[in-house]
């Protein structure tokens, strides 16, 4: 009996679709440090040149995945209120990025998740002309909303890598042991101060924000 003989042919024909989910897969399973564009091919199964064919870099394998990931995306209905529609649709886009935190680090350069995610500073801005701010303000507005969204999935995502090690932070060690001689404030709440700021005061730092950048609430 002989062997068979080897396939020949064509590849398999791969779309982008099939390049997004592949992925997506490598992200979920190994984090977005493990995506690259060989990686992506062996998981399709396929050479890294015929992948090329198809997306330019990773950089643009990036842009496909996030652009993905926003197109799938519901987004609520946006209230009446030119400041709760600021207020609705910030908490959407943390929401989102908050499930996906390793969107963010991407993203730190250019906010810009997918086209169909401007929906969100299209909602902010509008929301901030909605309260008198001129179109210029509004855009400032809305940048210094996205940074602080940014900023603060970042920062509770990396304190909550931090926790999950299970040993104690130097923060917490020097917080435990305060001179109340010297830091007689922080000495007082010290024993609480790892609970205090794990709280989520996401909402709370937005609404004084937008407080603060178009004014307070009409009586």
């Amino acid at each position: 009996m002989t062997e068979s003989a080897p396939r020949t042919g064509r590849p398999p024909k791969i779309s982008r679709a099939d390049i997004v989910a592949a992925a997506d897969a490598v992200v979920a399973a190994d984090g977005s440090a493990a995506l690259s564009m060989r990686r992506v091919a062996t998981e399709l199964g396929c050479t890294p040149m015929a992948l090329y064919h198809h997306v330019r870099d990773k950089d643009e394998l990036l842009r496909l995945l996030l652009a993905d990931y926003a197109d799938r995306v519901e987004w609520p209905a946006l209230p009446a209120d030119p400041r709760e529609r600021m207020v609705t649709a910030a908490r959407a886009v943390h929401d989102v990025l908050t499930a996906r935190a390793w969107f963010v680090e991407i993203l730190a350069a250019d906010d810009l998740l997918g086209i169909s995610a401007l929906w969100v500073p299209e909602a902010i801005i509008d929301g901030a002309i909605g309260c008198g701010l001129t179109p210029e303000e509004a855009v400032r507005a809305y940048r210094i909303i996205w940074q602080y969204t940014a900023g603060e999935i970042i920062i509770r995502t990396r304190s909550a890598r931090r926790a999950a090690d299970g040993r104690p932070t130097f923060r917490e060690q020097v917080f435990a042991d305060l001179d109340p001689e010297t830091l007689p404030r922080l000495a007082e709440v010290g024993p609480r101060w790892v609970e205090l700021t794990a709280e989520d005061t996401y909402l709370l730092g937005l609404r004084a924000l937008i407080t603060g950048l178009v004014g307070p609430a009409p009586l």
